[in-house]
């Protein structure tokens, strides 16, 4: 580009000197020689889309603030593996807007992924373009997305697959060993799976096996910190609980509470292909994942009244409001207990043979055990 500084002769030339002093202002008052004009300018020739998603990923695995946990970022690499980059890896960053966000969402409209997929996969590629930044820390590229504009549609009637009591009943009683006091233990407390297969006896269990305590979690058999600041929490069980777990327990004193005969924490992915999903399809049960045993602790916790503000320690849940931080039920040992025993379980433990699994291979012992509801 070229502007006009003064005439070559007549009213209004300049010396040398004028003129390049005012060629200068010029350059100056265009902001074409700060750094972020340079930045966008490099970005617009040569940084894609592809390019920028790695970046983004290696800078959310190494982040010091609010680092994002290994689960997380293996569904963020999956996302742009298969559907992010096949579509718009070999697009520049600038090109990345409205349009494209739009084609986008129409084909995984087209491919028939659920609103809330839909949802989630444009909300990475957002963070994705957002990541660009200048020296200075400002946006390379800002963007105010619009949903009527992109055609994004709307999250109603989210399946969120729970089970009654019944169904938790019978579940209970159609499976054996480790696998009943697990599904016990997460309809009975709400925990998170990750957060079960974390526990660690000798270290989150109390002597009378009354409360847990979350300090950890496991994904892909590997432990990592709870999901969140709130998951750090006690959790209070039920005598009736308490006692099937207590024997389920027996001598050990060190060692995951639920192990595979290596004494390594369970898979996640092994349980529910052999023995979560079998079991339901024996029940007559649609499949679903282990979340649906923390709603339903949900839900029978609500019915039974229990305070909201122990509801929300027990599952792991940030406060909604100024005033209940300032509620310290939560501090209340002996009224947690007291609530806990009066609401219950909400399922039947049948009497029946719980195996305890000692972190040994080809050693089980077989102990009788009789639980009421």
């Amino acid at each position: 580009m070229s502007t006009k500084i003064c005439p070559t002769n007549g009213l209004g030339k300049m010396t040398k000197p004028e003129r390049e002093r005012r060629a200068k202002e010029i350059v100056v008052q265009s902001g074409a020689n700060t750094a972020e004009c340079l930045a966008v300018a490099e970005a617009s020739f040569g940084v894609t889309f592809r390019q920028q998603a790695e970046q983004w990923l290696r800078d959310c695995a190494t982040r010091k603030r609010d680092p994002i946990k290994p689960a997380t970022l293996s569904a963020w690499e999956n996302c742009i593996k298969v559907w992010l980059n096949p579509n718009l890896g070999d697009a520049l960053l600038s090109a990345v807007n409205n349009a494209a966000m739009k084609t986008l969402v129409a084909k995984m409209a087209t491919a028939e992924l659920s609103p809330k997929t839909i949802l989630n996969y444009t909300q990475v590629a957002k963070m994705v373009v957002a990541s660009a930044v200048s020296e200075d820390g400002e946006e390379l590229y800002p963007r105010k997305w619009n949903s009527q504009f992109i055609d994004m549609p709307k999250i109603e009637g989210q399946r969120q697959p729970t089970f009654t009591s019944e169904t938790m009943s019978a579940i209970v009683k159609n499976t054996e060993g480790q696998h009943c006091v697990l599904y016990a233990l997460l309809a009975g407390t709400g925990l998170r799976i990750g957060e079960a297969l974390g526990l660690e006896v000798g270290k989150h269990i109390s002597g009378d096996c009354q409360t847990l305590y979350v300090r950890q979690s496991v994904w892909e058999c590997d432990i990592q910190d709870p999901k969140t600041k709130n998951a750090v929490r006690d959790v209070d069980l039920c005598s009736a609980l308490a006692t099937l777990l207590k024997t389920f327990i027996g001598e050990r004193k060190a060692g995951f509470l639920f192990a595979n005969l290596k004494g390594k924490a369970l898979s996640q992915t092994n349980l529910l292909r052999r023995s979560l999903h079998p079991t339901l399809k024996a029940l007559g049960v649609e499949q679903t994942g282990f979340h649906a045993m923390r709603r339903a602790r949900t839900t029978w916790l609500r019915k039974s009244r229990a305070p909201e503000d122990l509801i929300r320690f027990w599952l792991g849940h940030a406060n909604k409001s100024v005033t209940d931080g300032y509620s310290k039920l939560d501090e209340d040992v002996e009224y947690r207990k007291e609530v806990a025993e009066k609401v219950g379980l909400g399922f039947v433990i049948p009497t029946g043979k719980v195996v305890v699994v000692p972190n040994v291979r080809k050693k089980s012992v077989k102990v009788e055990v009789a639980v009421a509801a």
